[in-house]
């Protein structure tokens, strides 16, 4: 996970703001009659007839009642009878006309007889394209972006050395967390207005990333080895991140093939000592020219002045990258394998956090009552949560793990960056929060085993992540 997910329409304009607010100005929200508005809410109205008028059987020998049967597509959708008097006199009638061959004294007469004689029959809009529609190759590849840099430990073979040199490797590893996060949502938000208010943003929090992850491996692991692996950890976490946001997965896969390829022939061909630390080197070297290759693209782009937001607003985002490494590490330890299936998991998890999102908008077009939308909303919830768990529970049976820590585990990540999507950042770092103190210090007390820390924490947190998400998303404002 190198960054909170963009989850703007394709195609869409890159300098509307992502995250909208979910103001409750509204209890449903009403039909826009503009081609691109597609999160629009229509609510159904019986056809306008006038009390006490009842339709009849159209007669031949009544001349308000063909003109009527000639008009009907076009006075059907008329709300109003004025409307059909504009439509009448489009047609060319004259007064004189009206009085000797429809026996009206005025064309508002006559309009208000023809609207009475003709139903009410409003068409529906036609259905807009999904603006949500996932692109399956860029999710693909970022899946396997989050997990292919695993290779070069597997490369390293311990290179970092004692125990200390591990936890200063996780240590590193979780401050970068935390801060891509933060300096990713932040970098989305300037990118809504433009690429070089986001390439500016990334230019000064990437590597201030970079040392701050490196000074905590190296005050956890000392000096040594491990710290100048935690150095090239965290350069490298740093320069993914960047290109993550900026859209350049191509340029980071390329930047891995070095330490993917050996790693991947280890089977048959043992690398030297050389290139077991000099491969992972390259591909840190690699992915920072790439950041920087990407950074001066974006900075020749035009600057927008606008203003600029608060840090603050960042915080919970860091917050929950750093619950969200904390979970991760703890069921590491525990089930190593289980770990690769989660961040395998991470690119299907994006493709079904936009198609949740173009379903979502499919049952505001769908539903006539704001009842209706909840219950569209929840179903579509969760068909998408059932679609990103039962893989993962296929994955923990294949590599042995817990089936039912990892879906919990899985559960509270994918929620949690649903909600963060929508806005809701708060309420989504919060229980992710609580998840990873229970999971990391109650074990400490000895009252409970980790494995079972880890499964009450992540019960209760995926427990309320739920509720917020039923609750927050089954209001149409939140998909405005």
């Amino acid at each position: 996970m190198s960054g909170p997910l963009p989850l703007r329409p394709r195609g869409g304009d890159l300098r509307r703001p992502e995250h909208h607010s979910a103001a409750e100005h509204h209890s449903a929200a009403e039909h826009h009659s503009a081609a691109d508005d597609t999160l629009a809410l229509r609510l159904a109205r019986p056809p306008r007839t006038r009390p006490g008028v009842a339709l009849r059987p159209a007669r031949a020998d009544d001349p308000v009642d063909r003109l009527a049967a000639e008009l009907a597509d076009d006075a059907g959708a008329a709300v109003h009878p004025y409307e059909v008097a504009a439509l009448l006199e489009s047609q060319g009638l004259t007064g004189d006309r009206i009085q000797e061959t429809y026996g009206h004294p005025d064309l508002f007469s006559l309009a208000d007889a023809v609207f009475r004689r003709v139903p009410r029959s409003h068409p529906k809009p036609p259905v807009p394209p999904d603006p949500w529609r996932p692109d399956h190759l860029r999710c693909a590849l970022r899946g396997l972006l989050f997990a292919l840099p695993g290779t070069a430990y597997v490369l390293a073979q311990g290179a970092w050395g004692s125990a200390s040199g591990l936890h200063g490797l996780i240590a590193a590893a979780l401050v970068s967390w935390a801060w891509s996060q933060a300096l990713s949502h932040r970098a989305y938000s300037r990118l809504a207005a433009g690429r070089h208010e986001a390439g500016r943003t990334l230019l000064a929090g990437a590597p201030l990333g970079a040392v701050a992850a490196s000074v905590t491996g190296l005050l956890v692991a000392g000096p040594g080895a491990a710290a100048l692996f935690a150095v090239g950890q965290s350069c490298y976490l740093a320069a993914a991140g960047l290109l993550l946001v900026l859209g350049h997965e191509k340029l980071l896969a390329a930047a891995l093939l070095p330490v993917v390829s050996a790693a991947a022939a280890q089977p048959w061909w043992q690398p030297p000592a050389l290139l077991r630390t000099g491969l992972p080197l390259l591909t840190v070297l690699l992915a920072g020219a790439a950041a920087a290759y990407a950074l001066r693209s974006a900075l020749r782009a035009a600057p927008v002045p606008g203003p600029t937001p608060r840090l603050v607003r960042s915080l919970p985002y860091g917050l929950f990258g750093l619950a969200a490494g904390m979970l991760t590490a703890v069921a590491g330890q525990q089930e190593p394998y289980a770990v690769i299936v989660l961040t395998l998991s991470m690119g299907p998890a994006e493709w079904l956090l936009y198609r949740y999102r173009g379903l979502a908008v499919a049952a505001l077009h769908a539903s006539t009552t704001p009842r209706g939308f909840r219950l569209r909303a929840a179903r579509a919830l969760a068909v998408c949560g059932a679609a990103y768990l039962l893989p993962l529970a296929l994955g923990a049976l294949l590599v042995g793990a817990s089936a039912a820590r990892l879906m919990l585990l899985g559960a509270v990540l994918w929620i949690a960056l649903l909600l963060q999507a929508f806005g809701a950042a708060w309420p989504s770092a919060a229980p992710c929060l609580l998840a990873a103190a229970t999971a990391t210090a109650l074990p400490l007390t000895g009252a409970v085993s980790a494995p079972t820390a880890q499964l009450i924490g992540c019960t209760a947190a995926a427990s309320a992540l739920l509720a917020v998400a039923v609750h927050h998303l089954g209001r149409p404002t939140a998909h405005a």
